[in-house]
């Protein structure tokens, strides 16, 4: 049974952490962060020094993290990044865990970072476990309005076989697919990111991911943006990418 009133993703410091005063301040972070990248500066030591610098709480250093890579990295994601009209010409392969968690965090009104290179991130750091909540249903209700919107022929959610729950999440996805009517298959693997690493048509916020594979839809965005209004988003930088896929 699923978890009732669960705020997935919720730390109620979060409204101090990114107060608009303090969302100025990561920015000239991010810029430094982003500095330094550029320069091949490993991203562990940059965000330990430039977070010790501001006084960051361990929240906001993950946020930097998740929302800041070099511009190379950037340049290539933009490049690989499929409009979702073209949705309908083949399977879509999606990071199970990814979308579906990002969306009940949406869903719970927590905070999501957008980061420069145009992907929502949450910061739940679920950490190989998992249980379903309240806002689950409705995630998977809206993963399968948007697949529809885009003729999606075919899906397959890879799924993180290690992470507690896994197939029961399983299980409710199949269960929802049977109302989609989009023939949906959904696998249990040991680690997805390899295997969405060498394919084309992902959907994934993971950065290791978006940096090999042949291409990928900014689904997560493009559903946030469509069906979840007071949606909690955040970001640094106001020249990030504001496509949004469609």
């Amino acid at each position: 049974m699923a978890s009732n009133n669960t705020r997935r993703g919720f730390d109620p410091k979060d409204e101090r952490f990114f107060s608009n005063e303090s969302i100025i301040n990561l920015g000239i972070a991010q810029e430094e962060i982003q500095w330094l990248l550029d320069r091949n500066y490993k991203i562990g030591t940059v965000i330990n020094f430039v977070g010790d610098h501001y006084l960051l709480s361990s929240r906001q250093r993950l946020a930097l993290k998740r929302a800041t890579a070099t511009k190379m990295q950037y340049k290539k994601r933009k490049s690989k990044l499929l409009p979702l009209k073209k949705a309908k010409h083949g399977c879509m392969f999606i990071d199970g865990f990814n979308i579906i968690i990002t969306l009940e965090v949406a869903l719970s009104g927590s905070i999501l970072i957008l980061g420069k290179d145009g992907v929502l991130r949450d910061l739940a750091g679920l950490r190989g476990t998992y249980r379903l909540i309240d806002k689950t249903e409705r995630a998977l209700s809206l993963i399968g309005m948007a697949l529809n919107k885009f003729n999606v022929p075919q899906v397959k959610f890879f799924l993180d076989e290690p992470v507690s729950n896994s197939g029961r999440l399983r299980n409710r996805i199949l269960e929802h697919s049977k109302t989609w009517n989009i023939p949906t298959e959904v696998e249990l693997v040991r680690n997805p990111d390899p295997i969405l690493s060498d394919m084309e048509r992902v959907v994934t916020g993971d950065s290791i991911i978006l940096d090999n594979c042949s291409s990928w839809f900014n689904l997560s965005r493009k559903i946030v943006e469509d069906y979840i209004e007071d949606a909690w988003v955040v970001r640094f930088d106001k020249k990030t990418d504001d496509r949004k896929g469609s």
